[in-house]
Formats: C-alpha cells, structure tokens, sequence
C-alpha cells in the first residue's frame, strides 16, 4: 500500500504530466555554525562561551520562479532571531544583486536555543566581555555575505519543477501556559493537556523532471527549546531536517516555524528527547510526502509592509535612571540602554514597525509571514476568520519581542509582559495589537 501511494503521488505531481507552465526552483545552503566559541543565544542562564557542536547550523535557501520570470525567496536560519538591523542588511543585499522586491524575500528562523547571539537580538539579556561582544558583531557582520551566498546558489540551481503542498499532523507541542512541565507525561497519557495548541505540519514539496524530490518545506508551532546545553545545535527542527535529507539524499530540507511561542516540546533536557521529536516531525512531513499532494501553479503575488504597533507607555527619562538602579540585573540593563539612546540624541518610540507579509502560490495556497515570537492564538484565529488551511509561519523577518494575542496581555506573565525586558523594548504592549495584526494579515489576504 505504501509503494501505492508513493507511486500515485509522482503521478500527481510530476511536472513531465503537469500543464505547462511548470516552476524553476533551486535550493541551497551555507553553514553558519561560528568557528570560534561564542556566546550563545536563548538563555540568560548562560555565563560562558559555546563549548562545541551537537550539529552544524545552517543557513538554506529556496527559489521558485514563476512562470513570469518574477522570484520568491525562502532563506530558513538555525538562529534563535534575528534584528531588524541584520535583516533590513540581508534583503538588500539580495534585492541589490537579483534585483527583487522586498515582499518577494522571506527570513524564517528556526528559534533554536542553541544558536549565537546575533545583532541586538535580545541583547539585554547577556553580560558579556568585549571579547565576546567583537566575536558577536563579527558573526553577524560575516552573516548577510553568507547568506547572500546560499541565495546564489540557489538561482543558480535553477531547473523545471513541480511544487506541491499538504498538511499533516505532529502532536508532541504543548501550550506551556497551561500545563506545568512535570505534570505533561502523566497529563499526556490521561488525555488531561490544557491550553490551545495547532500541531498543523504544512509541508511544500518541489520535484524535478524524474519525480525526485528537490526541496522540502515544512513547518511546525512549538518553541525549539529541547536542549539547553552549551553545544551547538538545531534542536529538534534541526534533526527533523537531517532525517528527511536522509530519506531524501537529493533534497534540502528547511523548517519554518509557526506560531508556537507559548508552545514547548515536553518533556525536554535530553539530547535523545530532541531527536526522537525530530523524528517525529520528520515522519509526519514524510506522511504528507507520500500521499497525493495539490499541485500549485506557476504564479505567485506577494506582499509586504510594516505597521506601527504601539507599546503600552514611553518611560520618562527620570524612570529609566530610577530602573537604571534596580535589583534586577535585566531591568537595570535595558534601562541603561535607553538612556544611552536618549543620550545619543535619539528618542524613543511609542511604536514599533512590526512586519506582515503575505504569500500566496496560485490561488490553492497562502501564507501568512509574521515577526517576532507569535503565541497560537494567531494561527487558530486566522485559520478560522481567512481560510482553514492557511499557512502561517512566524519568527520571520524580525525577532524584536514576543506578539501576544489580547488574551495573553491580559493574562500577563512572561509571554505577555516580561520578556519585553529581555529583548529591550521600552514597555509592554498597547492593548490593541491582536486587532491590528489581525486585521492587516486579512486585509493582505483578501486583495486579490
């Protein structure tokens, strides 16, 4: 039976049996793992540099063209996030060189904990010496030229194919809101989890003339917080690609992260626990490979623009030398940096420049391509105001905060007040940015 569906999805996909005209596609990748031991990302529990590499971090890229000649850029990194610094340098180096538009480029991160620090992503967070500061501004200066490098050999790749979609099921996320991390196995095996949770696996094959799989994309809502060592690593998005590429030598595998910011992999802390949930993602990608898959043409649009999402309160420069002083080494920390923006001369905004971007393929496939560290609540609600199998990845573009839901904010806690510490922004957010998020993702998907 297995060999039936293998068999019948080639069929249903190869481009020698689809209607001209069919895709070019070409994927590639650079290894971004840092050559000298560097502060890594994720955990401010941290007080040392990398100790050495579980497996190699890296940088992939996917380039579809359409029919028209116009491209599409995927360019998936083994990163806890990336600055809006590091990515607005990024896409214009590829939108100078291939002469592309800024809605046409897509930057994913996989959120691994187990990746460099990069630019001033979550900078408040970590105390470290100018040796290790020089390391981290070096890493991420090297990184556009890396990356500009993996989308080069992608387009250069370049070659007829058919792309597909599905989706399938993984069911090892948990809203870590709602469950307390001890209590998941026995809540698990009673059928007690709590919490709202979207173990959606979309999946986007592309296959070349002999039905032989090329490149594979698929995606994933959970927190890739397995591990908390101090290696370098994937996490388990970083073995669910090693396990297709296995399954699939000719291919590249490139994971896309949903909204899984209040999601966790539970149980974690065990490098067999990492593997065996990439390998249960890798063989929920695998279901949907083998199984007959909707063909898309070879058309696209693409949009892209920012909104000016507003933050809570500015504080006063009198609170921020007040919070200068705190206890909390993390408060004190941000409050210095905003003082040392003020005294540059810079004010600070109310509101941040938050990215929305939307994809669709044909008119069968659409994605919505959020920044920062979205909790599920996006993705349900999108799914069921828009259209149930829309695709929507976040960690994408820009990694500035975490983007709670209403819900959350209300709620408060680490997801909807707290972190904002940690990655630098002056106060929690304004009340209203579900609403707003909400409404520029539909308003992106519905022009046509």
């Amino acid at each position: 039976m297995k060999h039936f569906f293998a068999l019948l999805a080639l069929a249903f996909v190869s481009p020698l049996l689809a209607a001209e005209p069919v895709w070019k596609a070409g994927f590639a990748r650079v290894k971004i793992t840092p050559e000298k031991p560097m502060w890594m990302s994720g955990y401010a529990s941290r007080t040392g540099p990398s100790e050495g590499t579980e497996i190699d971090l890296w940088a992939k890229a996917a380039v579809l063209q359409a029919a028209d000649g116009n491209k599409l850029v995927l360019v998936t990194l083994d990163l806890v996030g990336i600055d809006r610094e590091t990515s607005r340098t990024i896409c214009k180096k590829i939108m100078a060189k291939h002469r592309m538009p800024r809605d046409a480029i897509a930057l994913s991160v996989s959120h691994t904990h187990c990746g460099p620090v990069v630019g001033k992503n979550l900078r408040a967070m970590y105390f470290f010496d100018d040796d290790q500061a020089k390391r981290v501004d070096e890493y991420t200066d090297a990184l556009p030229d890396l990356i500009l490098k993996a989308v080069d050999d992608a387009i250069g790749k370049l070659e007829p194919m058919a792309i597909a979609w599905a989706t399938g099921q993984a069911g090892f996320a948990v809203n870590r809101r709602e469950n307390k991390e001890p209590d998941v196995p026995m809540l698990r095996e009673k059928g007690l989890l709590k919490g709202p949770v979207d173990h959606d696996v979309p999946v986007l094959s592309a296959r070349d003339s002999r039905g032989k799989l090329k490149g594979i994309v698929f995606g994933y809502a959970c927190h890739a917080t397995v591990m908390a060592y101090m290696k370098w690593s994937g996490d388990y998005p970083g073995f669910a690609m090693i396990e297709l590429e296995k399954s699939h030598p000719e291919a590249i595998a490139m994971f896309v992260a949903g909204c899984g910011a209040d999601q966790n992999p539970l149980p974690r802390r065990q490098v067999e626990l990492a593997k065996s949930y990439g390998k249960q993602l890798a063989n929920a990608a695998e279901n949907v490979l083998q199984k007959p898959m909707k063909t898309l043409p070879a058309d696209f649009s693409s949009t892209y623009r920012e909104i000016d999402l507003p933050l809570k309160e500015v504080p006063t420069r009198e609170e921020l030398i007040k919070q200068s002083l705190a206890t909390d080494k993390y408060l004190a920390a941000r409050a210095k940096m905003l003082l040392k923006q003020l005294d540059s001369g810079r004010d600070i905004p109310g509101t941040y420049p938050y990215p929305v971007q939307t994809w669709r393929l044909g008119k069968d496939m659409s994605m919505t391509i959020l920044g920062g560290e979205v909790v599920v609540d996006y993705s349900l609600r999108l799914k069921k105001t828009l259209r149930e199998d829309l695709w929507v990845i976040a960690y994408a573009n820009d990694v500035m905060a975490y983007i709670p839901s209403s819900r959350v904010l209300k709620e408060g806690g680490y997801e909807g007040a707290a972190s904002m510490i940690y990655y630098g922004l002056p106060s929690v957010w304004g009340d209203k940015i579900e609403e707003m998020i909400v409404a520029e993702a539909s308003k992106q998907q519905r022009a046509r």
